[in-house]
């Protein structure tokens, strides 16, 4: 990446820059390879944040399935992120993960897992978790349920088999589609030897001739996860690899101190054999100091996120722009790479931190206002659907995970929260899905790569130009709202 003009002397964020178009030979978005190439097995540059109100099984499985890879917090106990990551990993590659559930639930019961949105569907069926063909009686779709009265039993909102497809039949995304368009279906069970083994919508089949999902050696969908610096770091971190995670996140908010480095050390000497993610930081200093120590990719930014107070309260961080120029560029030079975490708000912040030498995004509240975001959907006064957000460093997420200490203990260490401890994030009606956002995030980060003439992340990097703009041109670029 090279700038326009001469190279700034102050600290920059991505609001202040822009992307200049280049002569191209990228004549399509499809010729381009966002895979990320940081030593994970994703192939699009795409994290989830490892928040509680981000990532859980149910959205890492999702984001896999596009080539993402989500990380699942710290907070969580041992015993959880084993389930999780265990569950992950038994989920299809091919197919949706199906949300099944009993003909006595309610309405309420499903609407808290799914808004009225078409392409998704409860499949209602009896028996346990091993479902069988006979046990299904039907699928209600999304959309029913928001006409449905909540009281409503699922059972009874049935109208005839669910439509189905069995796994042997399908040879491709094209297939699965005409299979459907067939069936006169918007989404079908999936079944094979007899088995639900997913379900299947238009939508997902064509996203399946356009992504490649990001699996492991076996074939199974990725997952990371996160520790944290204190504790015994190498009984966690092994008992992670065990479970089968892809990645390991050894994260504080302040990476660059002696505790990070003593954690780094100890889990270099359990000789994983996986990529070491540790963070955060926003200086080539600590780049170096962290790499030496054992990793092998750096999660960058202190206070851009959307959630965190740190800047306001302490007055300690960087804009997120120039962070992740000075610490991708000592990444390179040291062999590493880098994450950059937090301040994106809009595609074009995704591209230019690619721009800027970033190996992959790293997503938080963006992805909270999401159906497989961790929590149920809530209904505000207007009838609006959102899922509760908090900061890693509010009192809330304090009083999670000090809860085992004793009321005084834990007081004292509320003393000394940051960041927002509640915030409506509205699902967004034409996206709520993840995968929703995924495209969209996708499709302008392809575009930005044909802008520039490149058809790789490496590519991009080396050829992006960057100028600075005003606030008014910042203003310039906004779309006009709708109403104007």
């Amino acid at each position: 990446m090279h700038f326009s003009g001469e190279r700034p002397t102050v600290d920059l964020t991505y609001s202040d820059v822009f992307l200049v178009p280049r002569r191209s030979g990228v004549s399509s978005r499809l010729d381009v390879d966002l895979s990320p190439g940081d030593g994970t097995p994703a192939t699009i540059p795409l994290v989830a944040s490892n928040m509680n109100s981000v990532t859980g099984p149910r959205l890492a499985a999702a984001l896999a399935r596009r080539g993402g890879l989500a990380v699942l917090p710290q907070d969580m106990p041992l015993q959880d992120v084993d389930a999780g990551i265990r569950w992950v990993k038994a989920q299809p590659v091919p197919w949706d993960t199906p949300l099944v559930l009993p003909p006595e639930a309610l309405v309420a019961d499903a609407a808290a897992l799914l808004p009225p949105a078409p392409g998704h569907g409860v499949v209602v069926a009896t028996g346990g978790p091993d479902v069988r063909v006979d046990d299904i009686l039907g699928i209600v779709p999304a959309e029913r349920l928001g006409t449905a009265l909540p009281d409503a039993k699922l059972g009874d909102l049935v109208r005839g088999r669910a439509a189905s497809i069995d796994a042997d039949d399908v040879d491709g995304a094209r297939a699965a589609f005409d299979l459907l368009v067939a069936a006169d279906a918007d989404i079908v069970t999936v079944l094979h030897q007899g088995h639900l083994v997913g379900t299947l919508s238009q939508r997902t089949a064509l996203r399946a001739s356009i992504y490649r999902p990001a699996v492991d050696a076996d074939g199974r969908l990725i997952v990371a996860a996160a520790v944290g610096i204190n504790g015994d770091v190498a009984a966690k971190a092994t008992a992670l690899a065990a479970a089968g995670v892809d990645a390991l996140v050894v994260d504080t908010a302040h990476g660059h101190q002696e505790s990070m480095l003593r954690a780094l050390r100890t889990v270099g000497e359990l000789k994983l054999g996986l990529p070491i993610v540790a963070g955060n930081i926003v200086t080539a200093e600590g780049v170096a100091d962290l790499v030496e120590a054992g990793a092998t990719i750096l999660k960058v930014g202190v206070g851009p996120g959307a959630m965190c107070t740190t800047r306001m309260m302490t007055a300690v961080g960087r804009p997120q722009f120039s962070a992740v120029l000075e610490t991708a560029e000592a990444a390179r030079a040291a062999g590493a790479h880098v994450w950059a975490d937090g301040g994106v708000r809009y595609p074009r912040d995704v591209a230019l931190a690619l721009a800027a030498g970033a190996a992959s995004v790293m997503v938080g509240s963006w992805f909270a206002g999401t159906i497989e975001a961790p929590g149920e959907l809530r209904t505000d006064a207007e009838g609006r659907v959102y899922k509760e957000s908090w900061g890693m460093a509010s009192t809330k997420a304090v009083q999670g995970r000090f809860g085992r200490l004793d009321a005084f203990e834990r007081a004292r260490k509320e003393l000394f929260a940051e960041g927002i401890s509640s915030s409506r994030i509205y699902l967004d009606p034409l996206r709520p899905s993840i995968e929703d956002l995924v495209d969209m995030i996708t499709s302008g980060v392809r575009s930005s790569f044909t802008y520039a003439g490149a058809a790789t992340v490496p590519e991009f990097h080396g050829r992006a130009t960057v100028g600075l703009q005003s606030a008014a041109g910042y203003e310039e670029g906004k779309a006009l709202p709708v109403s104007w």
